[in-house]
């Protein structure tokens, strides 16, 4: 009887121990960041969003893009693990919250730049159309009084320092939005495409804020251009290894198939969700099935 009683006391207690690890909060995991090194002053940071670049200067520091909402501060102690320098400026690439949101994190006196496009955009933050089910995303910059928001635009190209710390900013035309900047190190032959080139995934074409379809790999032909005479190492938004301008070359080949594959289909009568719904990318590319609708109709609406 008394081997009866311990044991449902154990059993009771077992279970209460279940009921009340159930009910606590999960342990949240800190945000790591990844630093690889590509120079002695050039780093790409990874995790939490879009990949940074980290470039030390003479004067400081400048960080081409910040991460999602709450990456801001872990990507800045990722900075100090390299440099104590401080951070001087901020590049954003374009507009969408993975690459921007962690600008409200920095010092004030942070000078952000962008395209002009991509300035305006950032005061709207609408959401890139290939969302599922393409919810309407926090304006953070709204959210923080306008903070971090860029105050130093360009059109064209913009030239910052020189010599060894010189970067060029330069804008190519309209693919992942209207104001995708390339950011270019010329003393390392380094440049940082974003997500203008993702790899070897279906590219998002963002219509909501000026993406291109049709045109998306005419931009590309012309950075490709640039990066044959230019750039030995191209930086991608998110892939965890750096790609070559032979890669990219590859990659346009991808796209304009993929473009002619939806025109194909328009021209036969076929329907968005159907030329959707049927088409699979080639051997060594990837798609996601939303993307793949989203950019479709952005290429029905081009296409006349």
């Amino acid at each position: 009887m008394k081997r009866c009683l311990v044991l449902a006391a154990v059993l009771v207690s077992g279970a209460a121990s279940i009921t009340v690890a159930a009910l606590q909060p999960p342990v949240s995991q800190p945000n790591v960041i990844e630093i690889d090194k590509l120079k002695d002053n050039l780093y790409v940071m990874k995790g939490g969003g879009g990949n940074s670049s980290v470039f030390i200067t003479a004067n400081g520091v400048v960080v081409v893009d910040t991460k999602n909402p709450g990456w801001g501060q872990p990507l800045l102690d990722a900075i100090r693990k390299v440099t104590n320098r401080p951070v001087t400026t901020i590049i954003n690439t374009h507009t969408h919250g993975d690459h921007v949101s962690g600008n409200v994190d920095f010092a004030d006196n942070v000078e952000v730049i962008a395209h002009e496009n991509t300035a305006a955009n950032m005061k709207q933050m609408r959401p890139n159309s290939s969302a599922a089910p393409n919810p309407n995303p926090p304006n953070i910059f709204r959210d923080h009084n306008g903070k971090g928001l860029p105050k130093r635009t360009f059109s064209d190209r913009l030239t910052l320092g020189r010599g060894s710390d010189q970067i060029d900013l330069m804008y190519f035309g309209r693919a992942h939005t209207n104001g995708d900047a390339l950011v270019f190190f010329p003393a390392h032959r380094v440049l940082h495409l974003a997500d203008v080139y993702p790899g070897t995934e279906l590219p998002i074409m963002d219509s909501n804020n000026g993406g291109a379809g049709v045109g998306y790999a005419d931009t590309l032909v012309r950075i490709s251009a640039f990066a044959e005479k230019s750039a030995d190492v191209l930086v991608n938004g998110h892939r965890n290894t750096t790609s070559t301008n032979a890669d990219l070359k590859d990659f346009i080949q991808f796209v304009r198939g993929y473009v002619k594959d939806v025109q194909s289909g328009k021209a036969a009568g076929r329907t968005v969700d159907e030329v959707a719904a049927s088409w699979k990318p080639p051997s060594g590319y990837t798609a996601q099935a939303p993307r793949v609708r989203a950019n479709a109709q952005l290429i029905f609406n081009e296409t006349r």
